[in-house]
């Protein structure tokens, strides 16, 4: 499930993946949220928190991603991901230089941090 983030700046969306992350979890709660952002001008920073309780995604919510990165990917200004899991880590250093965005990668321990780079 996504949740929101709470303690974010206005002009920060958040969402926390807990447990599996499916696609109706997207598509009811992240890209509504983008999309208003998107019709309300500017570019849009996002902190994702993937912590101690995130399990992983299922095939459907990695191409809601894929989607809100093709449809929206210019939109972004700032990403901050933060996780300590390894795989997720290595994948946004690895893809992360292909978006527009100025992306970061940040541990658990580091949150505080990630959601000041992020309104920053």
């Amino acid at each position: 499930m996504l949740v929101p983030v709470p303690g974010l700046s206005d002009n920060v969306l958040g969402f926390e993946a807990k447990g599996k992350v499916r696609g109706a979890d997207y598509e009811e709660v992240m890209i509504p949220a983008v999309e208003a952002a998107v019709e309300g001008g500017g570019n849009i920073r996002m902190l994702y928190l993937l912590g101690d309780g995130f399990e992983g995604f299922t095939a459907d919510a990695a191409w809601e991603d894929t989607k809100i990165g093709l449809h929206h990917g210019s939109s972004f200004e700032r990403i901050a991901l933060v996780t300590d899991h390894p795989v997720y880590r290595d994948a946004v250093k690895l893809f992360g230089h292909a978006m527009k965005a100025d992306v970061k990668v940040f541990d658990t321990a580091e949150l505080e941090a990630a959601k000041g780079w992020t309104a920053g």
